[in-house]
């Protein structure tokens, strides 16, 4: 199969569908599959097999890491060059719409996947007027596509409620062999707490913006005796999240990547996240598959992936007092914290990259038999 992907973005750049793509186009070499990525100003010219156009683009100036390409780009020409069987748009809201018009004036099958609740952050950064023009922004292109891939049943049901049509479930995956309780190391453990391994650890992963609202787990710091804090992650609230954290038992251990993240989240006794606008929640199943207790927010797509009381706890997204208080629930009972620990493994052993992409790959397949 051929596919031209467009994307809003790519490495350097580090987030959720960056992480996805990574993974995707490892698979498509691997299974014969031919692939070109349209995305902004970068790095690589090719990742795997996966040939990585470039296109002109500026920076954010309320997000400088990002780079934002232009709908306009000249994309055409190269699109039907490589004469593609279909065209995926990856969570399209700007260069996504260079490709959106390719597909349609060619009549080439078309399908498109939604990995952020921009909607959701919108209301979250208090620029909810956005909101409604945003879902009809979006609606508008996923209806006119063949199909909509969504990460969860929250957002299927979620974008449905929108009048979105065409939904299917494609969720992320995850390395079972890297995220592993194997992985637990005291050397590891002695990093994070800062020598401290005999307190609870409890551990946090993200991207440091503010619309992940780590800024949540000040009072697990402040108010929990007994337990130390590793944040790991990078991004542009860091600063700000340091000098909150000042004098708490909390380490900052920056951006970690294969082994090392493995590691850090092997370390843990617990993981706490506090998104509440996640379509999925990769780092939530990393944690899951390395034998970690979940507290999350009872919002976004982490509800499909943690089972309350089962694999760990959800709080009511914007009650961070009973998120403090399921944290000392389960650093005062490490059996309980152990056997959630072990159901969210055997949870996580559902969500192999391989079965992941071969659904997607059938996906893609009922799209060319329907298209035709």
């Amino acid at each position: 199969m051929r596919i031209a992907y467009f994307t809003e973005t790519f490495l350097p750049q580090i987030d959720g569908i960056v992480f996805i793509l990574t993974h995707l186009f490892d698979y498509l070499k691997e299974n014969g599959h031919e692939s070109i990525a349209f995305a902004p100003l970068g790095t690589l010219d090719t990742y795997a097999s996966t040939k990585i156009f470039h296109q002109t683009s500026l920076r954010m100036p309320f997000y400088p890491e990002r780079r934002l390409a232009t709908p306009l780009a000249r994309v055409e020409k190269k699109v039907l060059d490589f004469q593609p069987d279909l065209i995926h748009l990856v969570s399209p809201t700007s260069l996504g719409v260079a490709g959106f018009r390719v597909a349609l004036k060619h009549s080439i099958p078309l399908v498109a996947s939604y990995h952020a609740d921009l909607s959701g952050f919108a209301r979250r950064l208090k620029i909810g007027v956005l909101s409604e023009p945003i879902y009809r922004f979006f609606r508008y292109v996923h209806n006119k596509a063949d199909l909509t891939l969504v990460p969860s049943e929250f957002t299927r049901q979620q974008l449905a409620a929108k009048d979105f049509h065409r939904l299917s479930i494609w969720p992320s995956g995850v390395d079972l062999q890297l995220f592993s309780p194997a992985k637990r190391s005291e050397a590891w453990r002695t990093r994070l707490s800062e020598g401290h391994n005999e307190e609870v650890l409890i551990t946090f992963v993200s991207r440091l913006s503010r619309e992940k609202r780590a800024d949540m787990l000040l009072p697990i710091a402040c108010e929990l005796t007994g337990v130390r804090l590793a944040i790991v992650g990078d991004g542009p609230d860091r600063g700000r999240l340091e000098r909150l954290f000042a004098g708490t038992p909390t380490h900052f251990a920056g951006y970690l990547r294969g082994e090392e993240l493995a590691a850090a989240f092997a370390a843990g006794d617990l993981f706490v996240f506090t998104g509440a606008e996640e379509t999925f929640g990769n780092v939530v199943l990393e944690a899951m598959a390395s034998g970690l207790p979940v507290i999350a927010p009872d919002s976004g797509g982490v509800v499909n992936l943690v089972s309350h009381g089962e694999t760990g706890f959800l709080f009511p997204s914007e009650n961070n007092s009973e998120m403090t208080r399921l944290a000392a629930q389960l650093a005062a009972d490490p059996q309980l914290a152990k056997r959630m620990g072990r159901a969210g493994r055997a949870r996580a052993e559902n969500y192999g990259w391989e079965d992941i992409f071969t659904k997607l790959i059938d996906d893609y397949n009922g799209v060319l038999r329907i298209h035709r």
